[in-house]
């Protein structure tokens, strides 16, 4: 009875991890700015502006009311994997395994959509939409920190960049489990990389701003 015991335990690191990061990938993959866009004008927005799927390139199709609209969306579609996984799956609970599992996959999904070749968006905004579900203190600071630096630069990736990166900071002072820190500091890290080309911009002052 024990051996059989534990061998469900080692199948249960195998495949819970694995249909965790599936579930939520696929859900990440979902591209919202792309389905809009092409739905409004027939348009493909990778072969627009920047190629992102993300709200800024969809602001430059459709305008800032639609930019609000995927940026909430693709919030949402981060924070929906992860708190899934944190009521359904008790698998290693006590470290935060299962919402942070979920987190990493479904930003992948968006920056790496398997629907559309792996040609996505920056992740911000699904970023932030898991950093709420994992604490939604943290996400409100990491939110509001976006708003105001992207409102006095008047660049999308100047707030995203500073936001993201606050982030770990504030999960270690809120006290989270460490899972919670590694993760954002991971996808801070690999947001901040996504927006490299940004970062060439802004050296060059060539960064398109988000409004005169």
């Amino acid at each position: 009875m024990k051996l059989f015991e534990f061998v469900i335990e080692i199948l249960s690191w195998l495949y819970i991890p694995f249909i965790i990061f599936a579930v939520a990938y696929l859900i990440g993959s979902i591209p919202t700015g792309y389905l809009i866009v092409k739905a409004k004008t027939g348009k493909d927005i990778r072969e627009i502006g920047s190629g992102s799927t993300g709200a800024t390139n969809v602001k430059r199709v459709l305008g800032t009311s639609y930019f609000f609209l995927v940026m909430v969306l693709d919030a949402l579609k981060g924070a929906l994997p992860v708190v899934l996984a944190a009521i359904f799956v008790s698998f290693k609970a006590q470290w935060g395994l299962p919402p942070v599992i979920a987190a990493v996959a479904v930003i992948l999904g968006h920056s790496k959509p398997v629907y559309l070749k792996f040609r996505g968006g920056k992740s911000v905004a699904t970023g932030v939409g898991t950093i709420l579900a994992l604490n939604w203190v943290v996400g409100l600071i990491v939110a509001a920190v976006w708003g105001v630096i992207t409102y006095t630069t008047k660049y999308v990736s100047v707030g995203s960049i500073i936001a993201v990166a606050l982030a770990p900071v504030l999960m270690f002072v809120f006290h989270q489990p460490i899972a919670y820190v590694i993760y954002c500091a991971i996808g801070a890290a690999y947001i901040i990389y996504l927006h490299r080309e940004n970062i060439k911009r802004l050296i060059k002052g060539e960064e398109n701003k988000v409004r005169k």
